[in-house]
């Protein structure tokens, strides 16, 4: 699963909103410029465009709902928007383009290679290991 955390300057903003509070209000990018950067950088379009772009017929406002509805539609969708099993506090801010990207509608998330492969290997490896470990610990 995608995690919000990861993208592209996601977490150095999620750093400075626990420093300064305020950039996770409602309309924080005209004061931050810094979380219309970040949401280009991980989007491909910042929050002041998302709000000027009309939504296709049939959208539910999910950037309007609450930030635990957005997250179980976000995991629904495959993207984890929390971290340490708590919501980010930029969620609110950075949701509009989020979706937006997110659905296909405007911008784009950044590739992300597939590593489930990858892991299990990983996986298996530190198994193999821990097993050779404790084999020539009985065997000595």
């Amino acid at each position: 699963m995608r995690r919000l955390i990861d993208l592209p300057g996601m977490a150095d903003l999620e750093a400075k909103a626990l420093m300064k509070p305020r950039m996770a209000d409602l309309g924080a990018e005209a004061e931050f410029s810094e979380i219309d950067a970040a949401c280009k950088l991980a989007f491909g379009i910042s929050v002041t465009e998302a709000d000027a772009i009309d939504r296709p017929a049939g959208w539910d406002n999910i950037e309007n709902k609450s930030t635990a509805v957005q997250a179980e539609q976000a995991e629904a969708g495959g993207m984890d928007v929390t971290d340490k099993r708590r919501t980010l506090r930029m969620l609110a801010v950075i949701a509009p383009p989020m979706w937006l990207a997110l659905r296909g509608v405007a911008g784009a998330l950044p590739f992300q290679a597939d590593t489930t492969e990858e892991d299990e290997a990983a996986a298996l490896m530190a198994g193999l290991a821990k097993d050779a470990s404790a084999f020539r610990k009985n065997r000595i």
